[in-house]
């Protein structure tokens, strides 16, 4: 397994467990600091691994971070009309 699917895992595993911790403001701080986070390691997992593989690790975050992608979407349906 190469370093960059390493940190990969690791994301998302931290995701997971900031999932479960109680928060204020419905978690939207932590997906901030793991957005930060995950576009670099998505870019080396990317360039180390191939598009493919980047697409795989892609749609496993959208999976894990799919309300921030909701309300973008919702924001991108409204921008266009």
């Amino acid at each position: 397994m190469t370093l960059s699917l390493l940190l990969a895992c690791l994301w998302a595993f931290l995701a997971n467990i900031l999932a479960m911790l109680p928060s204020r403001d419905n978690l939207w701080r932590r997906a901030y600091f793991l957005i930060a986070i995950g576009v670099p390691i998505l870019g080396y997992v990317t360039w180390q691994n191939g598009p493919w593989v980047g697409l795989l690790v892609l749609a496993a975050g959208m999976s894990i971070l799919r309300w921030p992608i909701i309300y973008l979407a919702r924001w991108i349906r409204r921008a266009v009309k």
